[in-house]
């Protein structure tokens, strides 16, 4: 059998160790063809001829079972390191971020009027009535004020509609002359594809003596930062109303998409709605204490003038985090 047990020994594989042991050990194996002569040995040489049988069956069956969890070990090394990942290597593609589309129109805004020597205000997120409402002519009545529309708390504030109320704290606190923007995030109820409930917008504010504010100097600040914004785009004001201004207006540019032609975005009128303005009204000077000023102001909001930008469908895209959208902006 020391042959045998060296055959199982030098076994390279785990099929070849199987192989030997069915030589050996199975039904037409070595020792179980040794096993049927004991019929035919005398009886007194049965039990030696056994007990050596026995002997060589115990040493085979050690072997093979000593081989075979030596051959299973180095099979399962090789596997492991067949599949090995070194999750240490390092990886030569660099990622690089990038500003939100929203941050970075909101950016290049706010940067835009710092070139023109505005200053930038903030203000509380979670408002009273008097900023919010009352000293922006916006009396209890006004259909602003519904409960469709604005967050209100269970002690009477609310979450801001609007950073209008930046401009009432800044004149309380300030006196004229005023050059301000006020950039942030405002809150209202509602949710579709051009709205969501938390958005933002810049709010601005250019208040002076009487003789100094006209409709005029509105107008061309508003010309010159849309074509800033959107290149050589025709601008138009509409008389509009708003509470807080008198004279007031919606202003539009020429479609950026069909270049004034008409398609589905302008709904074939060749102009897109951008941002309201006007002469800041008497009632809200009023209410902060200015005598012999004039003022005018506008808004806008900053998602609306980054899915122009950025040709974006579906407003609330920029709010899902999906790296398939933003990662298009670095």
């Amino acid at each position: 059998m020391t042959l045998w047990i060296e055959k199982i020994q030098n076994a390279k594989s785990l099929e070849e160790l199987e192989n030997l042991r069915v030589d050996t050990l199975g039904k037409k194996g070595v020792l179980t063809i040794e096993f049927t002569k004991m019929k035919d040995i005398p009886a007194e040489e049965k039990k030696s001829f056994a007990e050596k049988l026995n002997l060589q069956k115990e040493q085979i069956t050690k072997a093979l079972d000593i081989k075979k969890v030596e051959l299973e070990f180095e099979a399962l090394n090789k596997k492991l390191e067949s599949e090995k990942i070194d999750v240490t290597k390092f990886n030569n593609e660099l990622s690089c971020g990038a500003y939100h589309p929203v941050a970075e129109t909101m950016n290049r805004i706010v940067n835009y009027f710092l070139n023109l020597n505005f200053a930038v205000e903030e203000g509380p997120l979670v408002e009273d009535d008097f900023h919010n409402f009352q000293a922006l002519n916006l009396p209890e009545y006004h259909p602003a004020r519904d409960m469709a529309d604005t967050f209100y708390n269970k002690d009477y504030t609310l979450l801001r509609t609007h950073t209008s109320p930046v401009q009432i704290r800044t004149m309380l606190s300030q006196k004229a002359p005023i050059r301000m923007i006020a950039p942030g995030t405002v809150f209202r109820r509602d949710f579709d594809i051009t709205h969501t409930p938390m958005f933002h917008q810049i709010e601005a504010l250019v208040v002076d003596d009487a003789d100094k504010i006209s409709f005029a100097n509105l107008k061309h600040v508003l010309v010159e930062f849309l074509q800033h914004m959107f290149g050589e785009v025709d601008v138009r004001f509409r008389p509009s109303y708003f509470p807080f201004t008198e004279p007031s207006a919606e202003v539009d540019i020429s479609c950026v998409f069909c270049k004034g032609d008409g398609c589905r975005v302008c709904s074939q009128t060749g102009w897109l709605e951008v941002l309201g303005c006007g002469v800041v009204d008497q009632n809200v000077f009023d209410a902060v204490g200015y005598k012999d000023k004039s003022g005018y102001a506008f808004g806008l909001g900053i998602e609306r003038f980054a899915m122009l930008i950025h040709s974006i469908g579906d407003l609330r895209s920029l709010f899902e985090s999906d790296t398939r959208l933003l990662g298009q902006f670095k």
